[in-house]
């Protein structure tokens, strides 16, 4: 069944609200005495068919089937809302979803006192920017760090709080005022010099990208029926996907739980390498500040291996609220090979991927010219598609680069010539799937310069298989002194590895035989939903009680649900299920209605 929203805008009032055609609602569960409700916040992936992050948010909710859970969506483009939404299991009651890439101008005309609360809050956030926003931990003056942190959160909740008095910003952050607020702002004493230089065209391009991210604090997603409804946020990314959960705990005072398996502010630093300075220079304020915001008000932190957690501490994350939870791979398709007693080919490399520039591909044949000196039969198997048109054009470079380091070979002159370097795809006729792929060689080689947590090089440890990989990201960590690892951009200690292994078949058998328990151990769908599970319950039992339960007759029930009912144990069942007055016992199993308490003005 197509379930996709139909068209919709971004404004407060107009924002999709797509939900089962008949209500659905769980039986009231005991989990450790509590039934949880997640309100699930992805950015550009869950529950669309293609995205990040689709593949473990799927595999966390489908594991967490005693919880309930609400989506909150944001798209990235048409063509991703055009081609739906995977099937939805049924603790899913409620979608909701807004477009990111987006958003038509909301036709609110301010007021005189709107306009002056706009001008204020929008001139206090671009102070901030020019100002350099929050140093984080490095910064000299913890006091002024924490101040500026002040100024920030301030300017963007009152904000939040105009947008959802007069029904949205989107034209307001697109007018004029918020260009001159921008430009007085780099004009002004204290300014960064790369801000005072900025230039008509920096200041609209900041403008521009600031209505952008700040496009969720345009939605109706924070009233008592949504976010406000449930009893937990969990924001699957930083950045602007993280802005929904802030809002909630802002207004609602729910608890919000980020989960980073790349940091954004990482992935900021890394993207518009050709902007200028002054661009770049607001820009990474805006986010680092938007970051250190975030993790000040996030009830936990969830990074997705020792790499994001020190970046995390580097932005200003507390080390006491920081769990690192590594992802949940499915290891299943890969128990075949990893448990076969055949050997591959002991004489081929294999390297999986996507192809792209950051994958170092070049090292990786400069290497492999070193490896054929002392091994000549040696073979290698680069299998991947290009990502992009820029992986295109490099996979191109790499083609001639593999031509022109190892002419095409022959075993005698009346033989064709062949290369010792193929370039293959999964789906080929050798290589029908990815497990064939590490299957197919005996060493699988990973030679990136920029990495995050290696997904390629976890396959090849289900698979069993010796690694050799460049020391970036994650890779130490999950290896664990289970593969060889060289310096990046280093082609002679990269091809020593190889040789290394290549040579000595016994080792690579205990290296892939450790490879693989510790991947079972660590990296798995199982370890990574229990993880998710007791951090649930962990935040859900040190949050006070927002909901007030209701007798047969609508009237509250005073004391019907204690502090200790969010404490785990059975011996809380008795209280959950009050008894009606004038009547007959209510049947175990029977749920308990409920609404929510309105937050005390102190906690907005």
């Amino acid at each position: 069944m197509d379930n996709r929203p139909s068209r919709h805008r971004l404004v407060r009032i107009r924002s999709s609200r797509c939900e089962p055609s008949r209500e659905r609602r769980l039986p009231l569960r005991e989990i450790g005495g509590v039934l949880v409700r997640i309100g699930l916040i992805a950015e550009g992936g869950y529950p669309y068919v293609s995205g990040d992050a689709r593949l473990w948010c799927d595999r966390l909710v489908r594991g967490l089937d005693r919880h309930e859970f609400d989506i909150y969506a944001l798209s990235r483009s048409e063509r991703q809302e055009d081609e739906g939404w995977v099937p939805l299991p049924a603790q899913v009651s409620r979608v909701r979803t807004a477009p990111m890439w987006s958003a038509e101008d909301d036709g609110v005309v301010y007021g005189r006192r709107a306009r002056r609360r706009f001008a204020e809050h929008y001139g206090e956030l671009a102070a901030v920017l020019c100002a350099g926003g929050r140093a984080g931990a490095d910064d000299a003056s913890g006091e002024a760090s924490a101040t500026e942190a002040d100024r920030f959160g301030s300017a963007l909740y009152g904000l939040a709080e105009l947008a959802r008095d007069e029904g949205g910003l989107v034209g307001a952050l697109r007018s004029e005022a918020a260009v001159r607020a921008l430009e007085h702002a780099c004009r002004s004493r204290g300014a960064l010099r790369t801000a005072r230089e900025a230039r008509v065209p920096d200041l609209l391009a900041v403008a521009a990208h600031l209505e952008r991210a700040l496009r969720p604090l345009s939605l109706d997603w924070y009233e008592d029926d949504g976010l406000g409804a449930v009893d937990l946020c969990h924001a699957t990314s930083g950045g602007s996907a993280a802005l929904p959960g802030l809002l909630a705990h802002h207004f609602c005072g729910v608890p919000l739980l980020l989960t980073e398996y790349g940091v954004r502010l990482r992935t900021h630093y890394l993207a518009a390498p050709d902007s200028s300075p002054a661009v770049r220079s607001l820009l990474a304020a805006f986010h680092g500040a938007l970051a250190a915001e975030t993790y000040a008000r996030a009830a936990l932190v969830t990074p997705g291996n020792g790499h994001a957690r020190r970046w995390q501490e580097r932005c200003g994350a507390d080390r006491a609220k920081l769990r690192t939870v590594y992802p949940g791979m499915d290891a299943g398709r890969f128990a075949e090979v990893g448990e076969s007693a055949a050997c591959a080919d002991p004489d081929s490399l294999v390297w999986v991927g996507r192809v792209e520039p950051a994958k170092d591909l070049v090292s990786l044949l400069h290497a492999f010219a070193e490896v054929r000196k002392e091994e000549p039969k040696t073979r290698l198997r680069i299998v991947g598609t290009p990502a992009g048109p820029e992986g295109a054009a490099y996979l191109g470079h790499c083609r001639a680069l593999a031509a022109q380091l190892f002419p095409d070979e022959a075993e005698g002159p009346h033989r064709v010539g062949d290369n010792p370097v193929s370039f293959e795809e999964i789906g080929a006729p050798d290589i029908p799937s990815l497990a064939d792929a590490y299957a197919s060689g005996a060493v699988t080689v990973l030679s990136s310069v920029v990495e995050g947590f290696p997904i390629g090089l976890v396959e090849a440890m289900f698979c069993g298989r010796a690694t050799v990989s460049t020391d970036v990201g994650a890779v130490v960590e999950v290896i664990g002194g289970t593969g060889l690892v060289v310096p990046p951009r280093n082609p002679r200690a990269l091809a020593e590895a190889c040789v290394a292994l290549l040579r000595d078949p016994e080792r690579r058998e205990r290296l892939g035989a450790a490879a693989r328990a510790r991947a079972l151990e660590l990296f798995t769908v199982e370890q990574n939903v229990a993880a998710f599970h007791g951090i649930y319950l962990e935040i859900v039992s040190r949050t006070p009680v927002r909901r007030v339960v209701l007798d047969d007759t609508g009237e509250p029930l005073p004391f019907a649900v204690p502090a200790e009912a969010h404490v785990p144990g059975r011996w809380t069942e008795s209280l959950t299920r009050p008894t009606p007055r004038n009547g007959p016992p209510r049947p175990p199993g029977t749920p308990v209605r409920a609404t929510a308490m309105p937050t005390p003005e102190g906690a907005r």
